[in-house]
């Protein structure tokens, strides 16, 4: 490794140390719904159309926020990001976002896009949305494969084209945008936006083409996720990619960031060699350090992909700030993934700390390892 990669990565490792003792609320996930308009094979959450767990109802949430979080924060400094399932299966989803933008907070949300009609759209953007994230997992035939929906591409090609035609609209005072906002365009109204792929063994090879047609739609920014052994992908070997491909991976959004386009990996895992050249930060885990979440239940979370041994309370039963401020010991002191292998005898581990808490299992295990996976080539 270069001295210069390792400093880097000593630093950024104070920092991290530093961060945990501050453990400023930063960013909070609502996961508010866990149904879903698709069926997607690699499903964390076996989300489905009709479940049993109802929706949270909005002044639920809402009152976590006035009174747990709001006294002790600026919301302007806090983002709120709206999850599920499918967050537009909410009718009320405008509503909430609303509210928080009445109490000023920055809010955002993750969609497939099959539900963002043009009409849809404008309706949140006049609730305050500032920031969106479009899931497109390959060209047309293999996205219409993994979400399991034959309308799956031509929802998120839409939403993706809506969002692009919206920011050039925007900034080149498009009068046109006047029939659809309710209120005075302002430069804060500009979207920060994304598109995630959730790239597998099916979709490796066809990266630049994904890539060629992303860009033409109007994407400058793209992030690129592999698929973890869970959930429904956990039965689905072919949805994981093999060591090698993985590695092809990382060539690919090298070469990609070389050339001038912002192309990046997703945040998790330590990558060794690959850090500081496959995304704009070093790596870092931010659960339970400057990420919360409020799940469907209640349940007290970071990400709301790990698992529930890891939860720290329950907003029906617990007060979230004193969770916030007293709990997440799991995640801000992580010497205890040291006793478990391939951690224990990792040289790596004050850089990468265990890997990110949504890949610990049960028992404590880890699932994958990437540093593992690149250290074999």
């Amino acid at each position: 490794m270069k001295l210069r990669l390792k400093i880097a990565l000593w630093l950024e490792s104070l920092r991290r140390n530093n961060l945990k003792q501050l453990h400023p609320l930063q960013q909070l996930f609502w996961e508010s719904t866990l149904r879903c308009n698709v069926h997607c094979l690699h499903c964390g959450s076996d989300c489905i159309a009709s479940v049993e767990t109802p929706d949270m109802p909005a002044e639920d949430f809402l009152h976590v926020i006035d009174t747990e979080i709001t006294p002790h924060v600026d919301p302007h400094q806090v983002l709120i990001i709206i999850s599920g399932g499918e967050p537009l299966m909410r009718k009320d989803l405008a509503d909430v976002g609303r509210a928080l933008m009445q109490r000023g907070y920055p809010w955002g949300m993750v969609t497939n896009g099959l539900a963002l009609t043009e009409k849809r759209f404008y309706e949140l953007i006049d609730a305050g949305l500032r920031s969106i994230t479009v899931s497109c997992d390959g060209l047309e035939a293999d996205h219409v494969w993994l979400r399991q929906h034959p309308l799956a591409f031509q929802g998120a090609t839409r939403a993706i084209r809506l969002i692009a035609e919206y920011n050039q609209q925007l900034s080149t005072n498009s009068q046109r945008l006047t029939t659809h906002l309710q209120r005075p365009t302002t430069n804060d109204q500009r979207l920060a936006w994304d598109v995630v792929t959730c790239v597998n063994q099916r979709t490796i090879d066809h990266l630049p083409a994904i890539r060629d047609m992303l860009w033409s739609l109007g994407v400058r920014d793209w992030r690129i996720f592999g698929i973890d052994p869970m959930g429904r992908a956990a039965e689905n070997p072919e949805l994981l990619l093999t060591d090698p491909q993985f590695q092809t991976l990382m060539d690919f959004i090298v070469s990609e960031r070389e050339a001038g386009r912002h192309v990046s990996y997703s945040c998790e895992g330590y990558l060794g060699t690959y850090e500081g050249r496959v995304r704009d930060h070093l790596y870092q885990c931010a659960a339970g350090i400057s990420v919360a979440s409020i799940l469907i239940d209640g349940s007290i979370s970071a990400c709301t992909s790990i698992r529930g041994k890891y939860h720290q309370g329950n907003i029906y039963r617990d007060s979230f700030w004193q969770v916030w401020e007293n709990g997440f010991q799991s995640y801000r002191d992580r010497s205890w993934m040291r006793k478990q292998e391939p951690c224990k005898s990792c040289k790596a581990f004050s850089f990468c700390e265990g890997n990110g808490m949504h890949l610990r299992r049960e028992d404590g295990s880890l699932m994958l390892c990437h540093l593992h996976r690149l250290a074999q080539k």
